[in-house]
């Protein structure tokens, strides 16, 4: 069945929270910032101008990412990227990534920023094989989890 992107719904609000929190609580654990910016993400994003995409299959959210402004204009953070733990492996990830990447070229971003954390090997991969490339990570980044930043110029 083909699997559709769609933007952000605040009726949907529900399943990004779940999403995410799963994917936490499955690699991670959840920190205080995610349970915050997870369960408002309305003021947390969509409200500074950010955006949350979700991926759509048989009517059903399968996936989530987000678009979270950074400090620094034209730059966004891609973010919040998850997908239902039965719907892993068949490339809805990289879809959702497509998507950003994309809109991100229509919207005449500068850049793309991600942290993540490289026992996340697939993930890491998949940022490199679409362009990322590593930067150095600063002391004070915005997540404990995180051991990698990695950029996307356009």
């Amino acid at each position: 069945m083909a699997i559709k992107i769609i933007d952000f719904d605040n009726k949907y609000s529900k399943h990004f929270y779940d999403l995410n929190i799963e994917w936490l609580k499955t690699f991670f654990y959840v920190e205080p910032f995610d349970e915050e910016v997870l369960s408002k993400p309305e003021n947390y994003i969509i409200d500074k101008g950010g955006f949350i995409f979700f991926a759509i299959k048989d009517d059903k959210i399968v996936g989530t990412v987000a678009l979270m402004p950074t400090d620094t204009n034209g730059i966004l953070e891609l973010t919040k990227m998850a997908v239902l733990p039965e719907e892993r492996g068949q490339k809805i990830g990289q879809l959702l990534l497509q998507h950003c990447i994309d809109f991100g070229k229509t919207q005449h971003l500068k850049a793309l920023l991600l942290y993540s954390n490289t026992k996340l090997e697939n993930a890491i991969y998949l940022y490199r094989k679409y362009g990322f490339i590593e930067l150095e990570l600063e002391k004070n980044s915005p997540y404990v989890r995180s051991d990698i930043k990695m950029l996307l110029e356009y």
